[in-house]
């Protein structure tokens, strides 16, 4: 039996109604921390782009607090603070590793002059 079938045979799929209560809860666990909204709809067998909209209203309604990762308000109070940096900054390195029966030759290659190593390597592989 295919869905067409299946659904002629149950009739029409009505529309569900949630509670402002099932609603709230649903909205409330979006915006615990590392929580995404497709995980959370998911597991309340809800479509995201639905909890989606409902966090808009709430957040519109200013019933919540903007959701992390969305618009957060800036207090005024709060200035920006330098953190000092090491000059001793380790550059990125290309690593390769040419393994034989005699041993292993490891060539380690700054990233900054990536195009000389590419030139290397197509000296070495003529």
């Amino acid at each position: 039996m295919n869905t067409s079938e299946q659904a002629a045979s149950m009739g029409r799929r009505r529309r569900r109604r949630h509670s402002a209560e099932f609603k709230a809860d649903a909205v409330a666990a979006c915006l615990q921390p590392s929580v995404s909204i497709a995980a959370v709809a998911l597991s309340r067998g809800l479509n995201a782009n639905l909890l989606r909209r409902w966090l808009v209203e709430a957040e519109r309604t200013g019933g919540l607090p903007v959701r992390p990762g969305g618009a957060v308000p800036v207090e005024s109070s709060s200035r920006f603070v330098p953190v000092p940096l090491s000059s001793a900054l380790t550059e990125a390195m290309i690593r390769i590793e040419l393994r034989s029966g005699s041993g292993t030759v490891i060539v380690q290659w700054p990233v900054s002059v990536a195009s000389e190593c590419v030139a290397l390597l197509r000296e070495l592989t003529r």
